[in-house]
């Protein structure tokens, strides 16, 4: 049996997929080194570890490598060992160097982790991406601004999904960004011009620096919008037509950003945007699996398990492309108005009458439960069908007619 060990800090529902996708390979057993304690997995998934260890800080290598070591002694040499949270893609990469284990190069990481290294690397290719800058203080910040003017984004260097993130729209907006980011050479920032137009991801499967299957997302709104507004309940369309010759740009810059960045074996996500007149720009791309139920989609889509897959191509460098079947999407139900807990939803029998025989995946809001904190909200709705006009027109229904009551 095969040891692979995967690294996370919190036993998330993601994350539980995850582990029971890498123990569904044949010949491996897997562990586990995290922040939370192992009671909190869920029991459905305690059987899948033969190990765990818990740490304080995996971005800490001292404590990372503290808790590799001590699960190798227990169950055996490590085959490989990954992460499918991008804050610990480097520390991985520095650990597999250090053990010999064969997977991403701590440099390609460091290109994929680094927004500012990764721009600077698209933007000497020729690949079209948003204008930005690495401020190590308040002044670069201010520099910067003053060249491109408002609206900018300023996030983290190292950022993702959308934390930290903050659209800009005057000098007291940089102030106040600043008041919160408080830049300096341990704390980098990065500073870019804001990019407007349709978003989307190109999702992609690689084996050994290979493009082999890939599917394209729409967002309605921005991912900056919808964190800018909780109260959206925002839409995520995969259309059928992934292979229309309206994507050829993306594919075509998606496939050189992936050389210049060094992606081996794996998924990545490309956020990118089609702008007012056409052109595209490349937002940033992370060397992992989506998150907000993107892999669902992606799954329902072409009738495979996509994070499985995904720990194949990690483990074994195997994949067996799947055939684009569908259309699929999801809408993520969110709350509105004031409180920090559920207290009810309306509109889901209505829903569920009209559009239930497209639905594949449910999850409502339960009375009671936390107002959530990402831009995931407490539920979500995923639909597929052949037509994906079919799947558009049901996913903005759905939005249109559930409410998610937050109360006290």
């Amino acid at each position: 049996m095969k040891l692979v060990i995967t690294a996370f800090p919190f036993f998330s529902e993601h994350n539980c997929h995850v582990l029971e996708a890498i123990a569904s390979l044949p010949g491996v057993k897997v562990a586990a080194a995290t922040h939370d304690p192992e009671e909190l997995l869920p029991p459905q998934y305690r059987g899948l570890l033969c190990g765990h260890w818990r740490v304080q800080d995996l971005r800490i290598i001292d404590q990372f490598r503290w808790a590799v070591r001590e699960l190798s002694a227990r169950h055996g040499p490590v085959h490989q060992l990954f992460s499918p949270i991008e804050h610990l893609q480097t520390v991985c990469a520095e650990l597999r160097a250090e053990m010999g284990i064969p997977g991403m190069s701590v440099e390609a990481t460091r290109n994929f982790r680094d927004k500012a290294r990764m721009k600077d690397l698209l933007r000497q290719a020729g690949i079209p991406c948003a204008r930005h800058r690495r401020a190590l203080s308040e002044h670069d910040a201010w520099s910067f601004a003053g060249e491109v003017g408002y609206p900018i984004v300023v996030k983290p260097v190292e950022g993702a999904a959308s934390q930290e993130t903050f659209k800009v729209d005057d000098p007291d907006g940089l102030r106040r960004a600043l008041d919160v980011l408080h830049p300096s050479d341990r704390d980098q920032i990065i500073l870019e011009e804001f990019l407007t137009g349709q978003e989307h991801s190109c999702d992609s499967f690689w084996l050994r620096g290979r493009r082999l299957f890939h599917t394209i997302n729409r967002y309605d709104p921005s991912c900056l919008e919808v964190m800018r507004n909780p109260w959206i309940q925002w839409v995520v369309v995969l259309p059928r037509e992934t292979d229309d010759p309206g994507y050829d740009d993306i594919r075509a810059a998606s496939l050189e950003a992936h050389r210049v960045l060094g992606m081996g074996s794996g998924m990545s996500h490309t956020e990118w945007f089609r702008r007012p007149d056409g052109s595209l720009a490349i937002s940033e791309i992370g060397a992992r699996p989506p998150g907000a139920q993107f892999t669902t989609i992606i799954s329902r889509a072409a009738d495979f398990d996509a994070l499985r897959a995904w720990a194949g191509l990690m483990v074994y460098e195997e994949f067996d492309p799947p055939t684009h079947k569908y259309a699929a999407g999801c809408c993520y139900l969110r709350g509105q108005g004031a409180g920090s807990r559920v207290r009810g939803v309306r509109g889901w029998d209505e829903v569920r009458e009209k559009i239930g025989h497209l639905l594949t995946d449910v999850k409502l809001p339960a009375p009671g439960a936390p107002k959530s904190v990402t831009y995931e909200g407490e539920g979500y709705l995923i639909a597929r069908h052949p037509d994906t006009r079919v799947v558009e027109d049901a996913l903005k229904y759905a939005v249109s007619v559930i409410r998610v009551d937050l109360g006290d």
